[in-house]
């Protein structure tokens, strides 16, 4: 009778067993191989602190620089003395070099008022942080103190000089213009030593420092300007849009006079005179760098 009995079957468990870890593991691995490309596409974490976190959302607001996102916000805090807001912000690995010592940093909100209109990009989608870098060659910083206004344009090697008016009308950023052309900006407006008058700081593209000389004139060409006669009725004068709106300066030269050193002082009108109109000297300009 033993001859006869059937041989049971073998399962083989093991190799069920090997097929059943298979799937998990390999969705593992693929987790795993995501998570080490995210994490290479940080960068460190800095923490800037802004007067208002107002509007500021976790994982939805952005860095920029230069339009390119760079970082994103991480938390929204109140710093220790309840002064201010503390936002930490993860920078990406494109963005790592920003936490260097000297970098600013500002939020942009929609802005409107007589002198400019700005931010009207973060209408629908929210304010946004703006930075600008410090020093390629300076120290890591990781905490920084954030800017209640955009910084004023940032611009090297060129000629700085103040012109002093009782009633300046331009604004920060307003332009300089030599001839109709754009040749400089206006960085800063200040009140004179004596308070009775105005400073406005001005900085002058290096290409175009030469033009500038000990004799020069400045007007102020800013807004609207209105005249009335019997026989020619009302004369409208509009220099330009962007100086409606943020005001701007233009200036004349006389020949024959040496150029102006950095730190020169010169007096602001309100309008030109006709001889100025008439200065046409030949100054060659500083080469394109």
């Amino acid at each position: 009778m033993s001859g006869d009995e059937t041989p049971k079957a073998r399962v083989r468990r093991r190799r069920v067993l090997r097929l059943i870890w298979i799937v998990p593991a390999m969705a593992l691995a693929v987790a795993a191989y995501l998570v080490f490309n995210r994490w290479q596409d940080y960068g460190p974490q800095i923490d800037v602190s802004f007067a208002d976190g107002g509007g500021l959302r976790v994982g939805q607001t952005p860095l920029r620089y230069r339009g390119v996102q760079v970082g994103e916000v991480t938390g929204v805090y109140l710093a220790k003395d309840e002064k201010r807001a503390v936002v930490r912000i993860r920078l990406s690995r494109y963005g790592a070099a920003l936490a260097r010592e000297g970098s600013q940093f500002w939020i942009v909100k929609p802005r409107v008022g007589l002198g400019q209109v700005t931010g009207l990009t973060t209408v629908l989608s929210g304010p946004e942080i703006n930075v600008v870098p410090g020093k390629a060659d300076g120290p890591t910083q990781t905490e920084f103190v954030g800017l209640d206004n955009p910084p004023s344009t940032v611009i090297e090697g060129g000629l700085k000089i103040i012109l002093r008016g009782e009633h300046p009308k331009m604004r920060v950023d307003a332009p300089v213009y030599y001839r109709g052309v754009e040749v400089g900006v206006v960085q800063k407006i200040d009140l004179a030593p004596n308070a009775l008058s105005a400073d406005v700081h001005v900085v002058i593209y290096p290409r175009f420092a030469p033009l500038v000389r000990e004799g020069s004139a400045f007007w102020d060409v800013s807004g609207l300007s209105v005249k009335a006669g019997l026989l020619k009725g009302l004369d409208i004068e509009l220099e330009s849009l962007r100086t409606f709106l943020s005001g701007g300066i233009e200036f004349a030269s006389p020949p024959g006079t040496p150029r102006a050193k950095p730190g020169t002082v010169f007096f602001l009108y309100g309008e030109p005179q006709k001889a100025w109109l008439a200065w046409a000297p030949k100054i060659p300009l500083a080469a394109e760098k």
